[in-house]
């Protein structure tokens, strides 16, 4: 996992191989009802809306979420971008950070699926928060896609490049 910092921007970058057709990769994460699969418990994370179909560019899923010291809010994602098979981007609309744009790259190898996850997020009142970011929201982001990274690790197993 990687954090880099770009003006007000910062960017979080993962991957992980997964044993498992790139078929079986597309059809579990672009379901947007396991994500709460692959969120920590402690989150409170539940689906308002939204996942009654396959996931299309325009979709609108909302979600109850505590983020932070188990303050409950809502949290709004559009599904902005779909290629089937290929990646998928999900964009904050009403949520914790000012900016939040999450791209879900799934690609073909030996043995598997990668999968990157590429995201950008800016946080609210820049100045006051960026102070925070060190100690609070790169710590806490780093152990939810850690958590994601163990909870799709356990359910589809360690991928081996042999």
């Amino acid at each position: 996992m990687n954090f880099e910092k770009q003006g007000e921007i910062y960017q979080l970058s993962a991957k992980i191989n997964l044993p498992i057709p790139l078929e079986e990769a597309w059809k579990f994460l672009s379901d947007p009802s396991n994500l709460k699969v692959i969120t920590p418990d402690y989150m409170g994370f539940h689906i308002i809306s939204g996942t009654d179909r396959a996931m299309y560019a325009g979709q609108i899923i909302t979600y109850k979420v505590s983020p932070l010291l188990g303050i409950k809010m809502n949290w709004v994602t559009e599904i902005t971008h779909v290629e089937d098979r290929k990646y998928f981007v999900d964009e904050q609309r009403i949520g914790p950070y000012s900016m939040w744009h999450h791209k879900h790259f799934l690609k073909e190898i030996k043995n598997g699926t990668e999968i990157t996850d590429v995201v950008h997020y800016r946080l609210p009142i820049a100045i006051i928060a960026n102070r925070f970011h060190a100690i609070l929201v790169k710590p806490k982001l780093k152990e939810i896609f850690e958590y994601r990274t163990k909870a799709l690790l356990t359910r589809f197993g360690e991928y081996d490049e042999s």
